[in-house]
């Protein structure tokens, strides 16, 4: 079974809600899930405007999943609007659930459609229309809580959760146990009314026989043995975060301003004080990153998470942390832009100034996490760099993978790689000269073999120093004019970033290792991506696949495997940025780029059209 569903309606109409139960349940229930929050950037729209629209959709499946899906085999629209706007994400066959209540003559005249014709104009004459009176069914099922009529119409969500759980035979259990936990203590009669208006909408869908597209009654766990949870990005973000204060032994800080898609790390953060986590909700974009950087030299793994506007901010403070060689991770939950630009809609159109966004050479790390649950694995490796090679690191996720949500094996610490940061005291520097100078004074840039700065916590004994953004003088970090320093120094720090991919394994291809064409994808493109060139694979296409998960410096042997292809194609959501990129750092004279600018994930058929259309180029 492999099936797509779509929630959609009001913003207030607790469709965010219904998904992550639905998606939960299912993960509950051994499938493997993958979601995709849908919703307007605006607090509240006006009702019934297709401008109000929020939607969830779930990509769930008895196999593995690793990617939202794409058209929708059920579509759920809460009225008109919901339909109006959401409609051309159902397939020619899909079937749609319509509260028939919110379907009058004057809700739809108002988006400038007829009652009689709507489905037609629209284009879903073949598509199952299921008209549910959800509205009255959802009234008559509370009706014994005695709420009033606004309360008890707030269950209308999970009137559609228990229809669409009884179409595929997934347990309610889950999300009666959501809403007990929920509701239960505070108000136990909403807590009721919640329930039974789930236990309505699961009655009517085997009352009704309404049975899902692809639905069968054997289920096979997706999942391999192990202890999973729900997980999105920015929570898998905050969570690689903790493990690796744990495992290096610093206490983590993250100083941040909230911006959207990028809050729900900061507030995940500061819901754990109890595990030694400092957050800091700071008052704009440079404060933030300031006292991440004080933090940072105070002995602290530090944090400062943001979006494309905010790295703009951070410029600056984030070339002091170049030139200071501070520990720091910064977080670029990527969205639309350019400016404020699409505040809840993805893109990846940060790369280059990830890159190359501060005045001088000022080169650092960017690292891209490819779903949400390796946003755990790569915000752990960020602050692995960033705290043994003593150097910030950008980490890019985007806004698909802060919002979606998949099942994931919950870690043990234990288990995860050691984080060593080059920690020092003046009797462990007795014997290396090097690190003081004639009058016996610490040298703040003596380093390691790694390149790395000695790390002289504040307040170590005979190890006192300062730091600061004018240039240096090797080793001792006396303010240098000289042209020969300034060289020397530059170099260095374009050597330490390029030395960090020893901390990451080779770029894996899959698939051939010589041939027509390899396709390369990063972020959350690299689920759909990586699908169907397994797809075009197994149809005959001479076609190999890899993730770019380290991009600066180049992930080890990418520019290797490249050059044993005729053609590269990359896959991303920008202008070309990554394609631009692999141009000037690799010899290869065919690079492609597959770009999408519609701040929306790549549609499988038309992404498939173009691998094609590329392979097979002459």
């Amino acid at each position: 079974m492999n099936t797509v569903i779509r929630f959609s309606g009001d913003s207030g109409d607790g469709m965010q809600m219904v998904g992550n139960l639905f998606s939960e349940s299912a993960a509950f229930a051994g499938y493997g899930v993958f979601t995709f929050p849908d919703y307007p950037a605006e607090v509240r729209a006006p009702q019934g405007t297709v401008a109000g629209v929020s939607g969830f959709q779930v990509h769930f499946s008895s196999q593995a999943v690793t990617h939202e899906g794409d058209k929708c085999n059920i579509l759920v629209a809460m009225n008109p609007a919901a339909l109006v706007a959401h409609s051309k994400y159902a397939t020619a066959t899909a079937t749609i659930l319509l509260d028939s209540d919110g379907f009058t003559k004057e809700a739809v005249a108002k988006l400038g459609y007829d009652i009689e014709t709507i489905v037609e104009q629209l284009g879903l004459q073949e598509c199952n229309i299921v008209e549910a009176p959800i509205t009255q069914m959802t009234l008559d099922a509370v009706a014994e809580c005695e709420l009033d009529r606004k309360s008890a119409l707030k269950c209308r969500n999970m009137v559609v959760l228990g229809i669409t759980l009884g179409m595929y035979d997934i347990p309610t259990e889950y999300a009666e146990k959501f809403v007990e936990k929920k509701f239960g203590k505070k108000n136990p009669l909403v807590s009721k009314a919640n329930t039974l208006a789930l236990q309505a909408g699961e009655n009517y869908a085997k009352n009704t026989h309404l049975v899902g597209e692809n639905h069968t009654e054997e289920r096979v766990s997706a999942l391999a043995k192990g202890t999973y949870r729900s997980i999105n990005g920015n929570q898998a973000v905050a969570w690689g975060f903790i493990a690796a204060a744990e495992k290096s032994g610093r206490p983590l800080f993250c100083g941040s301003y909230p911006i959207t898609p990028a809050t729900g790390i900061l507030e995940e953060l500061a819901k754990h004080k109890a595990l030694g986590v400092k957050s800091v909700q700071a008052e704009d974009e440079i404060a933030g990153i300031c006292t991440a950087i004080g933090a940072s030299f105070g002995g602290a793994l530090a944090v400062t998470t943001t979006s494309g506007p905010g790295l703009a901010l951070k410029s600056e403070a984030l070339g002091l942390a170049v030139m200071a060689q501070i520990p720091l991770v910064v977080v670029d939950v990527q969205r639309g832009g350019p400016s404020t630009g699409l505040p809840t809609k993805s893109e990846q159109a940060d790369l280059l100034q990830a890159m190359y966004g501060r005045n001088g050479d000022s080169p650092l790390v960017v690292l891209a996490a490819h779903s949400p649950a390796d946003c755990f694995e790569k915000a752990y490796l960020a602050a692995k760099i960033a705290l043994e090679r003593m150097m910030p690191v950008v980490l890019l996720t985007d806004a698909n993978l802060a919002n979606g949500t998949e099942p994931w094996l919950i870690k043990r610490v234990a288990d995860m790689p050691s984080i060593t940061p080059p920690i020092i005291t003046r009797e462990e520097l007795a014997e290396k000269a090097e690190c003081f100078n004639e009058r016996g004074l610490f040298n703040p840039y003596s380093a390691n073999e790694n390149l790395a700065r000695y790390w002289a916590i504040p307040g170590a004994e005979g190890l006192e120093h300062r730091l600061g953004g004018l240039e240096k003088q090797p080793k001792t970090g006396a303010i240098s004019y000289t042209p020969a320093d300034h060289a020397l120094m530059g170099a260095l720090r374009a050597e330490r970033v390029e030395r960090a991919k020893e901390l990451m394994p080779a770029v894996q291809i899959e698939g051939a290792t010589e041939g027509e064409m390899v396709v390369l994808a990063w972020g959350s493109n690299v689920g759909k991506v990586s699908e169907i060139v397994a797809e075009v694979r197994n149809e005959g296409g001479n076609v190999a696949y890899a993730t770019i998960s380290l991009i600066n410096p180049l992930q080890s042997g990418i520019a290797e495997a490249m050059s044993h292809f005729k053609r590269v194609l990359v896959c991303e959501s920008n202008s070309g940025q990554l394609a631009s990129h692999l141009r000037s750092m690799t010899s290869h004279k065919d690079i492609r780029s597959l770009a999408d600018m519609g701040a929306k994930p790549f549609a499988a058929e038309a992404l498939k059209a173009e691998i094609l259309k590329n392979l097979n180029e002459n």
